[in-house]
């Protein structure tokens, strides 16, 4: 983790500490009467922005030391969380699966191995992992063929029955179905990168003398390419998949390099179609077709890859705001709980767990967040990362926020460019959340007395551009809360953060990051 300055290393070192100690750390002897009322009259100015004036706002402030709520304004109100959502989701599934939890991939037959040749089908059977590559399936068509396997009289299976076949989340808009961030949900997916952007490919093109050079990782055949683009003298380019196909259009002018990350429309079918261009190129020949389908019960395992442990995947998934990891975790605790998984049995886990630990308002759609139907207080999320300090797993789940001002992308994250150069900086570990006229932030920060304090941000309904400023005032003004003094004129506060592209999380518009 990188520091900037002798003052943030002693900034963050008093911040782990006041954490580490959770919430049976010592009081700390302070005047209750003097400092509260400074930071009640400065957030109450930070919100009094002309841009929330036809807007929705809620924040709640607590000591996470003692309990006492320091600041309040429609603590009970149902917002618009965006990706506050994954605090609920990642909390529940840390407690639901645990942090040792780990996706399997198995290759399986049914039938029986004479010589080289498998007589039967052979099945590529997942549950969920969105962190498999192309290279992790090809390192099972390796295992195929040392097996001693040249031949499949049978077909290529495909089982994905682990989840249920609803692929896209109700509420999902119909105009984010081609996008990586809303890529369809199945027990078989690939990644093309180390993000583990599960479920799509990225789409790359360059200019090549006179002609626009097109390429995809990972190489595949499975995406029909219609290249309508030309090299001009600036890149203008529009890679989008045409709805309900495996069709990707490209046009306009390209002058240098640029990607997309395209969501594929059957993530089943795309992983069988890696597989077996795998098997081919280990020289494994599979004379019947692909197919789709549950593996008999008598199927016998030949290989199998299992991923990162849950505890480990909680970076990319926290840190990234990855909506893919968020509804895969949301099925697989359903799984594993109802032995159904299905958003329904997902979501009851997670509803469950958050009223378990006292949560009151909530209306859970997704995992993600994406669904504009979510709903939570402040007052809630309050509670809930309130609660979590208490759980075995809470230092793990702690470390996979987002830390604000840190410029190191697993660390930062999606904070990475907010805050820099102020007390926040490598002291607010924070959950953001974007979507069109939303935005939300919500975690923890240790104050300037090194007190704990737990906040939620919730900005609703604006017609502004993102005021995502607003909530980076608040949290350096947190930082700054001391019991004893006043931090000073609120308009000086340095949010220190950049424009950002449009509503949506920084991590969902790629190439452009955080």
């Amino acid at each position: 983790m990188r520091r900037t300055s002798a003052s943030l290393v002693a900034g963050a070192l008093v911040a782990a500490l006041a954490w580490a100690s959770g919430p049976s750390s010592p009081a700390i002897a302070l005047d209750p009467s003097t400092g509260v009322a400074d930071l009640n009259q400065d957030i109450n100015q930070i919100l009094s922005d002309s841009r929330l004036t036809i807007a929705r706002a809620g924040v709640v402030v607590k000591s996470a030391q003692t309990g006492e709520e320091l600041y309040a304004t429609d603590a009970g109100k149902l917002l618009t969380p965006a990706s506050n959502t994954k605090l609920f989701t990642s909390a529940a599934a840390a407690e639901t699966l645990g942090l040792d939890y780990r996706f399997p991939t198995t290759v399986l037959n049914t039938g029986r191995k004479v010589g080289s040749v498998l007589t039967g089908d052979l099945v590529l059977r997942g549950t969920g992992d969105p962190t498999m590559l192309a290279g992790d399936y090809d390192a099972l068509a390796a295992k195929v063929a040392a097996a001693g396997i040249k031949v499949v009289t049978g077909r290529l299976v495909a089982d994905d029955t682990w989840f249920d076949s609803q692929r896209l989340g109700n509420d999902w808009s119909w105009d984010d179905e081609t996008a990586y961030y809303a890529a369809p949900i199945s027990a078989l997916t690939a990644s093309p990168d180390r993000d583990y952007d599960a479920g799509s490919v990225i789409v790359a093109v360059a200019a090549d003398g006179d002609k626009v050079k097109v390429s995809t990782t990972p190489e595949t055949g499975y995406l029909k390419i219609v290249n309508r683009a030309t090299v001009g003298a600036q890149t203008d380019v529009l890679i989008e998949r045409q709805h309900g196909t495996r069709t990707v259009v490209i046009t306009g002018t390209v002058a240098g390099p640029y990607q997309e990350w395209v969501a594929v429309d059957d993530p089943t079918a795309y992983v069988s179609s890696l597989f077996r261009t795998s098997l081919t190129r280990h020289g494994v020949k599979v004379l019947g077709p692909s197919d789709v389908g549950a593996a008999p019960s008598g199927a016998k395992e030949l290989a199998r890859h299992e991923s990162m442990t849950l505890g480990e995947l909680l970076v990319p998934f926290m840190k990234l705001s990855n909506n893919i990891h968020a509804e895969i975790l949301t099925k697989a605790m359903g799984r594993k709980v109802a032995n159904q998984g299905s958003w329904s049995a997902g979501l009851k886990v997670s509803t469950d767990f958050a009223k378990a630990n006292g949560v009151q308002v909530i209306n859970m759609r997704d995992g993600s967040g994406l669904s504009r139907r979510d709903g939570f207080s402040p007052g809630s999320i309050v509670q809930l990362l309130s609660a979590v300090r208490s759980k075995p797993w809470y230092d793990t789940w702690y470390q996979s926020l987002p830390i604000a001002g840190n410029p190191d992308r697993f660390v930062g994250g999606t904070l990475r460019s907010r805050m820099r150069n102020t007390p926040a900086a490598n002291n607010v570990h924070a959950k953001t959340g974007s979507l069109t006229g939303v935005t939300s932030l919500s975690g923890y920060v240790t104050s300037a007395d090194g007190e704990p304090l737990i906040f939620a941000i919730m900005l609703n309904q604006y017609l502004s551009g993102s005021p995502k400023d607003i909530e980076d005032k608040i949290a350096v003004r947190l930082a700054q809360f001391s019991r004893t003094a006043a931090a000073g004129d609120v308009s000086r506060l340095r949010a220190g953060s950049p424009e950002q592209a449009g509503d949506l999380e920084c991590s969902w518009l790629k190439p452009v990051e955080c």
